[in-house]
């Protein structure tokens, strides 16, 4: 059973911002998903505006960190709609995840072929080996055009499925 990551050892409690410095020690968090995970352990909602207004005002947060941190943990794995939707539920700003996704468009191709290459390795034999691995690369939100010239000729622009 997984307990609550910024919990504190018994005897010891936690102040507001102890929890998180807690949460972003382990990893970028936008100030939404702050908010969300330490709403129940404010007095009062001002109480945990201050906080996070003091430690965005320390650079502590940082959306431009968040979007770039999940762009390098993601991006080898995932297409552009996948990431979108994860920025997006972590309550980044638009402009922030439309930047993010035209930088991703840009190497899409590249990207799927990759995951492709890893996953499967050889072209389809039948229609039914294309649509597993086109609703594999869908799964994985990469584009229609990117899964369709990947999977109908994965050895294009130089690349060798070997």
């Amino acid at each position: 059973m997984a307990s609550d990551p910024a919990a504190a050892p018994p005897g010891f409690g936690l102040s507001l911002k102890g929890r998180a410095l807690r949460y972003l020690a382990q990893r970028e968090h936008s100030r939404a998903e702050l908010t969300r995970k330490l709403a129940a352990h404010a007095a009062s909602p001002e109480q945990l505006a201050q906080v996070l207004d003091e430690l965005q005002a320390k650079d502590f947060i940082s959306e431009a960190r968040v979007v770039e941190s999940v762009i390098n943990r993601r991006a080898p794995k995932l297409g552009a709609a996948r990431i979108r939707q994860e920025l997006t539920a972590k309550g980044l700003p638009q402009e922030a995840i439309r930047d993010a996704e035209a930088v991703l468009q840009a190497t899409e191709l590249e990207r799927a072929r990759e995951v492709w290459r890893k996953k499967f390795g050889t072209p389809p034999a039948n229609a039914s080996e294309r649509s597993k691995q086109q609703r594999f690369l869908t799964a994985r939100g990469f584009a229609a055009e990117a899964i369709r010239r990947v999977v109908s000729s994965p050895s294009d622009d130089g690349f060798e499925g070997n």
